[in-house]
Order: C-alpha cells, then sequence, then structure tokens
C-alpha cells in the first residue's frame, strides 16, 4: 500500500505540471508507467488518471472562478440595499465560444475515440506526436517573432477563432501524446492570438472537455470507486490539484517574457528517448 502510495504522489506530480505545460501528459505517464507501476488492476488505474485530471481542472475552477462564473455582483446600492447579481454578457459569450470549440470533440472526437485508443495509444506513436508538434512550437514562434498579434484578450476572440482551435483540441482528443494544451496553444498562435490570451483560452476550454471525459469514464467504471483503494484517487487527485495551481502560475509569468520554444526542445527530446527506448525494448 505504501508503495502505491508513493506512486499516487509521483503520478499526481506529474499530472499536474504536465496538463497544463504543453509538453503532453500522456506522453510523460506512458513512460512512468514503465518503470513504476502501480500494483492495482487495469481498470482501476484508468479510473485513477481520470481522478487525477479533474484534480487538474479544479485547479482552473479556483483560480479563474471570477473569469468564468457568469453571475456577478453588483456593489452598487440604493439606500444602503446592495441591488443583487447580474448576469455578465462577456463571461457568457466567453463560454459560447467554449462550446463552440468543444464541439469538433464532441461530435467527431467521441465517436472515433475507442478506435484510435485502440491503435495510436503506445509509445511510438506518442513519442512521433511529441516530436512533431515540438517541431511545430518551434516553427510557428519563428514565424511570429516579428509578428504582431490580433488579440490580446479573451473576449475579442472570434467564433471561427474558436472553431479553429477546437479542431485543432480534436488532433489531441485522437492522438496522444500532442498533448491538448500544445494542439490549442498553437492553434491560437498561428491565428495571430498572443502567447498569454491563448493559454487563458486552452484552460477554459479544458473544463468542459475534461469534465467530460472524466465524466464518462467514471460512470463506466463507477463500481470501482468504492473499492479499498480509493484513498489513492483522494491523494492522487489533492496533490494534482495544488502542483496545478503551481504549474499554472508559473506558465503564466514565464510567457509574458518568453515564448514557448523551450516546450518545443523538451517535447523534441522526450520524444526522441521515448522512440529510442520504445524501439529497443518495446
Amino acid at each position: 500500500m505504501l508503495y502505491n502510495l508513493f506512486v499516487s504522489v509521483v503520478l499526481g506530480i506529474v499530472q499536474g505540471i504536465t496538463e497544463w505545460l504543453p509538453v503532453s501528459s500522456t506522453g510523460h505517464m506512458i513512460l512512468i508507467n514503465e518503470f513504476l507501476k502501480m500494483n492495482v488492476s487495469e481498470d482501476f488505474f484508468n479510473l485513477f488518471l481520470v481522478v487525477i485530471q479533474l484534480g487538474s481542472i479544479l485547479a482552473v475552477v479556483v483560480l479563474y472562478f471570477n473569469r468564468i462564473w457568469p453571475f456577478k455582483k453588483n456593489n452598487r446600492s440604493r439606500g444602503g440595499e446592495p441591488r443583487g447579481y447580474y448576469i455578465d454578457r462577456d463571461t457568457i459569450s466567453l463560454w459560447l465560444k467554449i462550446i463552440v470549440a468543444s464541439l469538433p470533440a464532441i461530435i467527431i472526437g467521441l465517436p472515433l475515440e475507442d478506435f484510435f485508443e485502440e491503435h495510436f495509444y503506445n509509445g511510438i506513436s506518442v513519442a512521433i506526436m511529441l516530436i512533431l508538434f515540438g517541431i511545430a512550437f518551434i516553427v510557428v514562434e519563428t514565424k511570429n517573432e516579428n509578428r504582431t498579434p490580433v488579440c490580446t484578450n479573451v473576449k475579442d476572440i472570434t467564433y471561427q477563432a474558436a472553431l479553429f482551435i477546437g479542431f485543432a483540441q480534436l488532433i489531441a482528443a485522437l492522438f496522444p501524446g500532442t498533448s491538448r494544451s500544445g494542439a490549442t496553444i498553437i492553434a491560437a498562435l498561428i491565428i495571430g492570438i498572443d502567447r498569454t490570451t491563448a493559454a487563458e483560452f486552452t484552460f477554459f476550454l479544458a473544463i468542459p472537455a475534461m469534465f467530460g471525459a472524466s465524466l464518462l469514464k467514471l460512470v463506466k467504471y463507477r463500481e470501482l470507486l468504492f473499492s479499498s483503494d480509493v484513498i489513492l484517487l483522494i491523494v492522487g487527485m489533492v496533490v494534482a490539484f495544488v502542483v496545478s495551481i503551481f504549474a499554472i502560475r508559473f506558465l503564466m509569468n514565464y510567457i509574458k517574457t518568453n515564448d514557448f520554444k523551450v516546450f518545443g526542445w523538451y517535447r523534441i527530446g522526450l520524444g526522441t528517448v521515448m522512440m529510442m527506448y520504445f524501439l529497443i525494448f518495446g
């Protein structure tokens, strides 16, 4: 049990970091699972991976609650009495764009999920996508060096831009190793959205995407929620939540003065290591 708790903590840390940095949480999980295998059933491990994702997404909800909650308090008063709450139109507009961006993954991705998971959820496929999107980061950031962003605020993202980013999320949903945050950030950068805005929209877009995917898995493995190993789920989720808080803050501070090239080079390096490992020992 102590060993499983240790692995739970390690995986929670890795999930919290790699879910938000554009380096592919799936790739890291596959690689770590080669050396640190939790002594549980395959179904329970699949459930564990879902639950720690919930920890990560809860970090976004906590950090950005005021940005994503549409019911705002009106501080103005008449006769000393508060005027209550109102619905913020910009927040509603943001959620409508998030819904639009989520449509490709829902309409196209869900029916194909099992097929792509069966045929592409392996070390070699993940390594290839790590390298390809690592190269994409370097190429896109190089082309953008002398380019002025056309969008510097989430509220100015158009519905067409949101849909384009949504198709990038679809690629990440189908091909493990792409990185959901990596694919959506690259798409945003391509169409002229600045780094901070691209990262923020990626965080917000993750809320329905990850909650939806997690809900489906939780329903599928619901009987395992009452197993004796439930403590592993709780520990992993809490660790992922705490680490995600720090990872998100780090990324937002980092990209204020730096580009994403370092993540591109990291992806290429990790993908190369994974490729060599699975070709030799696979």
